[in-house]
Parts: structure tokens; sequence; C-alpha cells
């Protein structure tokens, strides 16, 4: 048995709060603690299980243990998570649920919705309502929710109700199989068709923004032009990887920034844009259409949400200054 199916055999048997108990496959002989982990647990980042290893909410064989320790198989491994430190309250947010069923729940997600609470935010997010929607998340990580979308961003996203759904649509992110289109409208009018295959990190200097760097992490994104103005174009996105702010830093990474972007703005661009884009309050930018692999049936699923009417009203704003030209 591989360690990913012995994996989700034993997680399958610790979904609610309770320490989950895993023996180490044979064949992670040799890994270091937290690689052997990250293989059992994909559900978690390694960074995580590193800090309970750290934290001793990880023992090995009842002892605690290190990060660098070695591995040899057969080890008994108990994980004890600690308490989420953005635990939040239930709370009735309406919520656009475009499908459910007993393993996964997608959603249409409107822009000014915050995915996961933070720093200032801690009510009035997507989280909060999946709580209230579905209660078992609440033993899930992230309540189920394995990507996210900017706040002012709009459209779908897939959100797990069990474990095992969780680990697999983790494993389909990871495998890149999960497909994820967007409709930009953006400054400029770019070649027709194109791929921005550039490294993406944090800012060396605005620590709260991302950008393309040199060591980043690889990310690639493919457009197409599907309409086009004096100044504008609205385009076609598919995203090949899922890096925080992804199509904003690759769009303004090559002069044609996402329209209303407070973040990696306009700036110059901003001269020969029509006055509606000029004044559009959020970053024109929705997910459209989501394509996956249901996680018990295996069944592709495929799903289209419809472009917002904010967007839709910008699109006729700058569809009538062409006209008036």
């Amino acid at each position: 048995m591989s360690a990913r199916d012995y994996s989700e055999k034993q997680t399958q048997r610790s979904v609610s709060g309770g320490p989950a108990s895993l023996r180490v496959p044979d064949e992670l002989a040799g890994l270091r603690l937290d690689q052997a982990l990250a293989r059992m647990l994909p559900e978690h980042s390694r960074s995580r299980l590193q800090e309970w290893v750290k934290s001793a909410f990880i023992t090995v064989d009842g002892e605690p243990a290190a990060p660098k320790d070695k591995v040899w198989g057969g080890e008994r491994i108990e994980v004890r998570a600690p308490p989420d430190p953005d635990t939040c309250a239930p709370q009735a947010i309406p919520l656009r649920v475009m499908h459910e069923d007993a393993q996964i729940l997608v959603v249409d997600k409107p822009a000014g919705l915050v995915v996961h609470p933070g720093s200032g935010n801690r009510n009035g997010t997507l989280l909060n309502a999946l709580l209230y929607h579905a209660p078992a998340v609440a033993a899930l990580p992230r309540a189920g929710i394995v990507h996210r979308l900017d706040k002012d961003t709009s459209g779908l996203l897939v959100v797990a109700k069990t474990l095992p759904a969780h680990t697999h649509l983790t494993r389909q992110l990871q495998r890149r199989s999960i497909h994820r289109e967007y409709l930009a409208v953006v400054a400029g009018v770019p070649s027709a068709e194109g791929v921005v295959e550039a490294p993406i990190g944090r800012h060396p200097v605005a620590r709260t923004k991302m950008a393309v760097v040199p060591g980043g992490k690889s990310a690639r994104t493919f457009y197409r032009v599907a309409r086009a103005g004096r100044g504008w174009s609205l385009l076609e996105c598919r995203l090949d990887t899922g890096r925080t702010h992804q199509i904003r830093v690759h769009m303004h990474s090559i002069g044609h920034p996402v329209v209303g972007d407070p973040v990696y703005g306009i700036g110059g661009s901003a001269r020969q844009l029509p006055l509606p884009a000029r004044r559009f309050p959020r970053q024109a930018l929705h997910a459209v259409r989501l394509e996956l692999v249901h996680p018990a049936g295996g069944q592709p699923m495929h799903f289209r949400s419809p472009l917002p009417d904010d967007m839709v009203q910008l699109l006729e704003q700058l569809a009538q200054h062409e006209s008036s030209g």
C-alpha cells in the first residue's frame, strides 16, 4: 500500500477534533520526519507540520521529536492539532451555492467577501458563513477551504466537506488538475494571446505585496484577448499555477494591470483608460470557470459563473464610450 493510500485510509479514522494516530509506511524509510509527515498528511503544509513537531503536538512512538529526525518505517505518529488561532463563530451570511453534495460545496463568491479571517476581519468572512451552512467543516483544516480568491475578486470556489475530500482536492491542486479560468478587464491591449511565465514571491520592499522576483515560485498564466477597445481589453485568463495574486501580478508585470486594482495599480496606464474604467471601484477580475474531478465519484465536474452585474455594466459603459468616440 502506498503512503498516499495508507495516509487516506488512516486519516479517514480521525475526522473529529481528536488525535490522529498514524504508522509510518516502510516506503518512507530514511526520510526526515517533516518530509514523511508532508507525504502522510498532504492536507497540511510542511511549515505547519514542522511547527507542530517543535511544539510537541506531534510525537513519535509517544516521545517528542525534531523535524530533522529520520524515520525508518513502522513508527507510531500521534498528531494532536493545536487550537486554530483563526477559529471564528458561525454567521448566517448568504451563500450562492452552485453545487453541494456530501463531499464538496461549490460557491459563487461575491466581490467584497473575505475568504478567510485575518487581522482586522475576524467576522463576516466566507469561513464564518461555511461554519453556519455546514457545521461539520469546523473539523477540517481552514473549514474545508482549499484555495482562495482575493476579497475583491468574484467567482467560483470549491470547498471540501470531509477530510478525504479535502485531501483529494489538495492533491488535484498540487497536480494542477483543477482548472480555473478568469475574466479580467485590463489596461491597454496586449497581443491576441500569450503566456506569462515568471516567478512570483514576496515583494522585496513592500512586504504586503507580491511581485515577479528571481527565486520566487514558478508561475504561469495563459491569456487570450476576448474583446478590446481604445485603451482596454477583456482577457480570458487560465491559471497553470495558483500563486497569491497571480493574475494581478503577471498582468502588471507585462504592462497591462487589472482595472481597479488598488494594490498593483494602473499608474501611468490610467491616462489611456476610458473614464468608466478609471472609476471602477474594485479589481475587475472574476473566476468564471472551474473544472475538477469529484473526490468520491471520480466524475469530471464543470461549473461556470455569469459575469457579475458591476463588470457587465463596466463593459456596457466601455462599449458606449467606443460608440460615442
